[in-house]
């Protein structure tokens, strides 16, 4: 009888140890995978750059050094490796969308090229890239939070720590993007 009782306990924790590890197993790959969101829309952003650029050359000689920006700031992304500093990766490209956001903010200055369609159709595309890549951060960062709560609950951290599953860092918001603009109302009522 006791042996029965023996076997039982440790089916059981055999059973419980196999579950748990499982799960972090599925969470961490979930991490992995809101990361891999992440990057494809950083690769998309990164293939219509040069289209941008080459669109915006003929239109706006004098924004050169806008234009070098974009292509030097693209350049570091791409040579970026994957597995790197993440959130040093993220400040690359915080950077890039702040200075494409420059780039539409010219285009006003040229009429020509705000009606040109190719033009049109990339800024879209690339507002819809932008979005995408703050929800995949989003969505990184919830990932984040469930597995980091995963691994330090009773008896997940046990197992967590047996199999050397460790504390995932959520992606930073840069401290300029947390600050409150400034809006100056006086500039829409002199127009």
């Amino acid at each position: 009888m006791i042996t029965i009782i023996v076997i039982a306990i440790i089916a059981i924790i055999i059973i419980t140890w196999i579950v748990i590890y499982n799960r972090l197993v599925r969470a961490s790959t979930y991490v992995d995978e809101s990361w891999s969101q992440i990057d494809v829309q950083l690769k998309r952003r990164n293939d219509l750059i040069p289209n941008l650029i080459s669109t915006t050359k003929g239109y706006a000689n004098y924004e050169q050094s806008t234009l070098t920006k974009v292509t030097q700031l693209r350049q570091q992304l791409v040579s970026m490796d994957d597995n790197g500093d993440r959130n040093q990766m993220m400040h690359v490209s915080d950077q890039l969308s702040n200075t494409l956001k420059s780039i539409f903010a010219v285009s006003e200055n040229y009429p020509e090229l705000k009606a040109n369609n190719q033009f049109q159709q990339l800024m879209e595309e690339l507002s819809n890239t932008e979005n995408k890549i703050a929800y995949s951060r989003q969505l990184y960062n919830s990932s984040v939070a469930s597995f980091n709560m995963k691994i330090k609950t009773f008896p997940a951290n046990l197992i967590a720590g047996h199999h050397h599953f460790i504390k995932r860092d959520y992606l930073e918001v840069p401290s300029n993007e947390k600050q409150t603009p400034h809006v100056n109302f006086d500039e829409f009522n002199q127009k």
